[in-house]
Parts: C-alpha cells; sequence; structure tokens
C-alpha cells in the first residue's frame, strides 16, 4: 500500500487499481534517477534557504537528511519500493518522517515537473559523458591499430570483392567514425546542459527563486529560462540524447557485422578473443560469435526508444501525463546501449586477423580499378581506360602491398593521415 499522495486532499478517496495504473513501474524507474534526484533536492534546499524561505538550521538539517539518505539508498539501507507513488514522493515523505516542518518545506516552489526534469537532465549529462568517453576509447583503439599493421584485406561493395584494401584502412574508417560519434554525444551534452529547477509546472511560481544559484551548485552550463520551455524539452532533448547514442551504436552495427562475415569458415580473415564467443547448447563443433551479434542487435533498442517518446510528443503546450512513459524508454535505449559500447574497445584490441586468408581473397580481377587509373594518369580518357581495364588480362606480377603504396589520395592506404584524425580525437579530451 503507498504512503500518503503527495496531492490527495481529505474527503477524496482512490481506488488501488487505478493508482496501481498510474505508477506503473514509476516507483521502480526512478531508481535509476534517484541519487540525481536527491541532488537536485539540496540544490533547491539551498535556494530556498538564499531567500528566506528556510532558515539556516533547517537548511543544514536538510542537506544532512539528504546526504543520509543518499548514503541509505546507495548502501540498500533505504528501498525505493512500492510504498511510495515515486521517488519524488519518497524524498519528501523520508524528509517529513525525520524532521517534521522543515522536512514539509522542501517542496515549496517547485513541482514534480521540474524534480524529474532536472533529476533526467543530470542522468542524460552523466550517460552522454560515458559516451563520448567510450567512443573516444574505441577511436583511440582503432588509430593504435591502423598505425601498427596494414596487412592486404579485400575490399567490398555491395559484399562482392572490389578493390584491394588492408586492416589499416578498415581501422582508420571506424576511427573516424567514432571520433565523430564522441564529438556528437559532446555537444548534445553541451545543448541540453540547461538548469530546468525552478521552473516548477511550467510557468514559475510567486517566488524570487535564485535560479541562478542551483544553476552553478549542480554545475549546469546555463539556465533553462522560460518555464514553457522546459515543459516543452521534454522528450526533444531526451530524443537527442538517444539520437547521439543511436549514432555510435549504427556504426558499431557496422562493424559487428563485419566482424560477423569475417569470422565465418567462408571468409576466415578474423579470429576473435574466446571470452567473446560462446559454444552450442547442440553442436559440440561451434563457436559462436554471440557477443558481436547482440552488439549488432543494440541498436534496436535504441530506435525503440527514441520511436515510443516520439510518438509520446504528440501533445499540446504544458506537461501532460502521457511524458511519464519516456523515462522508461530513455532508460532502456541507454541500459542497453552503452553496455554493447563498453565492450567494443577491448574486443578491437584483441581481434587477430589472419593474413593468408585474406591475402588468398585478394583475386587479380581486383586490380582492374588501378589500371584503369593508370592509363588515365597517362592521358587515357578513363572512360576507354575503364573499358580496357575490364577487358584485359590480369598481370599476374600486380601485389596487393604495390596496390596500396599506389594509393596516394588523401586518407588511402599510402597516405592515411591518422595525424589529422590523431590531432582531432586530442582535441575531444
Amino acid at each position: 500500500m503507498m504512503s500518503d499522495l503527495l496531492w490527495q486532499k481529505a474527503g477524496t478517496r482512490t481506488d488501488e487499481r487505478i493508482m496501481r495504473f498510474l505508477a506503473g513501474d514509476d516507483v521502480v524507474l526512478d531508481r535509476e534517477f534517484f541519487l540525481q534526484d536527491i541532488a537536485a533536492s539540496k540544490a533547491h534546499v539551498e535556494g530556498l534557504a538564499a531567500i528566506g524561505v528556510v532558515t539556516a538550521e533547517e537548511c543544514a538539517a536538510l542537506l544532512r537528511e539528504l546526504d543520509t539518505l543518499a548514503a541509505d539508498f546507495h548502501g540498500g539501507g533505504f528501498v525505493l519500493d512500492a510504498r511510495y507513488e515515486d521517488g519524488h514522493s519518497a524524498i519528501e515523505a523520508r524528509l517529513t518522517e525525520r524532521l517534521g516542518d522543515a522536512g514539509r518545506k522542501v517542496h515549496t516552489g517547485r513541482s514534480r515537473n521540474d524534480q524529474i526534469l532536472v533529476a533526467t537532465r543530470l542522468w542524460l549529462k552523466q550517460r552522454l559523458a560515458e559516451l563520448a568517453a567510450c567512443c573516444r576509447e574505441v577511436a583511440a583503439v582503432c588509430l593504435r591499430r591502423a598505425a601498427g599493421e596494414a596487412l592486404p584485406l579485400p575490399g567490398y561493395t555491395h559484399v562482392q570483392r572490389a578493390v584491394v584494401s588492408s586492416t589499416a584502412m578498415w581501422f582508420a574508417g571506424f576511427a573516424e567514425a567514432f571520433i565523430d560519434d564522441a564529438e556528437r554525444a559532446r555537444q548534445t551534452l553541451a545543448w541540453i546542459d540547461a538548469n530546468p529547477l525552478g521552473t516548477a509546472a511550467g510557468y514559475g511560481v510567486n517566488l524570487p527563486l535564485d535560479r541562478e544559484l542551483t544553476t552553478r551548485v549542480l554545475g549546469f552550463a546555463r539556465m533553462q529560462v522560460s518555464p514553457i520551455y522546459a515543459q516543452l524539452s521534454r522528450g526533444k532533448f531526451e530524443i537527442a540524447a538517444l539520437d547521439a547514442l543511436g549514432s555510435a551504436l549504427l556504426d558499431l552495427r557496422r562493424l559487428a557485422w563485419d566482424l560477423s562475415l569475417f569470422t565465418t569458415a567462408e571468409f576466415g580473415f578474423v579470429s576473435l578473443p574466446a571470452e567473446y564467443t560462446t559454444g552450442s547448447s547442440i553442436m559440440p563443433n561451434k563457436r559462436n560469435p554471440d557477443v558481436v551479434e547482440l552488439m549488432r542487435a543494440s541498436y534496436s533498442a535504441v530506435a525503440a526508444a527514441r520511436a515510443e517518446i516520439e510518438q509520446l510528443l504528440s501533445l499540446p503546450s504544458g506537461y501532460q501525463r502521457d511524458l511519464q512513459f519516456s523515462k522508461g524508454a530513455l532508460f532502456h535505449g541507454f541500459s542497453r546501449g552503452l553496455p554493447a559500447l563498453a565492450l567494443l574497445p577491448d574486443l578491437l584490441a584483441q581481434l587477430a586477423w589472419n593474413p593468408e586468408r585474406m591475402r588468398a581473397a585478394i583475386e587479380p580481377s581486383m586490380y582492374a580499378t588501378d589500371v584503369a587509373i593508370e592509363q588515365a594518369a597517362a592521358g587515357v580518357p578513363f572512360r576507354d581506360a575503364y573499358r580496357r581495364a575490364a577487358e584485359a588480362a590480369a598481370d599476374p606480377a600486380r601485389t596487393p602491398e604495390a596496390s596500396l603504396a599506389a594509393r596516394v589520395s588523401p586518407g588511402a592506404a599510402a597516405d592515411p593521415r591518422l595525424d589529422l584524425l590523431r590531432e582531432r580525437l586530442a582535441a575531444l579530451g
């Protein structure tokens, strides 16, 4: 049975079935955001003290109890469960139980609307910082391996053998992809780094709240000024964060597809670390790339989360209860996506190429493009050179190494410009 509801008034009755429907899994999801909600409550208390709504003694007591609550929650001494409607009411109930009237003052000038906004915003800042760091780590591993080895590798278009490529080019391609992903995560973090605390239910309050103070205390870059926009940004900012995560997971999906193909017996280009594979439950001869396959699948959770939140936003301005469902989607998207990315640096550092199998897959026809461009460079119109190269017998003297050494266009095998990628990565911190 829930404890007393924050909004319940004398003479009103509640239906337990309706209350269960209204609460849904909110109290369980709020465990994920609870420490951020406590941090925001501390900032709010300091703001109330700054304008004289709570005394210095009450402020000190409230801050002390909020710290104790955070420690109890972290250590398992306090459990956010069905006794409470949500995490917000749990905080107020605990403070009231311990401090009486001082606890009853804590909700002055705020709403559960700006409580969840600020808790979610703080949570998203942490997750986006983790995303950026993970992408930087992936890029760093890729750059190290790109610089350390340049084994000939077939390059494919339409999953057909096309031209000679190399392991260095493969790693450099994903290095630049994840540098972009890290930059996008950082830009998204900067965009949402705005403090909504003090906007209440979306229209402000008749108190001179010190919103600049709470912005500084909570470490936000700026204050989100308009109370109405604070409500309008709910869902919009979550989608932006999921888009940043999705960008990295789309790159992970393509990388995982490559590894899924390259580890098959038909290709045999790559061996994965044993701990990244599992055995079959029925076929003793099998080792399956299950980790890579689940990495490939992880984007689906982010896409689903984004779609769910987007569908919630067919709403007028102001707060609507529909937005409660955005929390679950946001949490599930990040809880599926970030762990998948976190496994990638070690996997990339340990995977082993099979040079013999890769070289054996490079057939003479894959030099045709080299031949056509060589003739064009000698003055033959390219379309004529193209036809001649397609019709000419392959030169058995050509080698993958010579093909790669002649690829001098910026970014290609003979001029990879890894220094430029390292500079971009270093600039991201």
